[in-house]
């Protein structure tokens, strides 16, 4: 089993910055790569971004490109998404979650572990 710890949400004005983490634990080795969601009330569960531990691949959703940035602390087993010029929209709980295999999907199904979440609000 792997165990995901989502940090670093709270609440932030618009124009702001927050910088998400997830510890990763327990069988480490079983995830290839890591992805970040959010889900609003009301709305699916969207993709934000993902990395591939080894080599540090990135891939965003467009509209998140240039003000998220996603990365990864190989010597922590932690995975950060940087978030900043915040808006309103962005309010949402941020997931993280792992993927056993290098393939950097933008589908939630295909990932197979996943934190508690961690809520994010951006006050205009």
């Amino acid at each position: 089993q792997v165990q995901l710890v989502e940090s670093g949400g709270g609440l932030v004005q618009a124009g702001g910055s927050l910088r998400l983490s997830c510890a990763v634990s327990g069988r480490t080795f079983s995830s290839a790569a890591m992805g970040w969601f959010r889900q609003a009330p009301g709305k699916e569960r969207q993709f934000v971004a993902a990395i591939r531990w080894s080599g540090g691949r990135t891939t965003y959703l467009d509209s998140m490109k240039g003000r998220f940035s996603i990365s990864r602390d190989l010597t922590k087993n932690t995975v950060h998404l940087q978030m900043n010029s915040l808006k309103p929209e962005d309010t949402a709980v941020y997931y993280c979650a792992a993927n056993k295999w290098a393939s950097l999907s933008r589908e939630p199904h295909e990932y197979h572990y996943w934190g508690q979440g961690t809520q994010v609000t951006v006050s205009s």
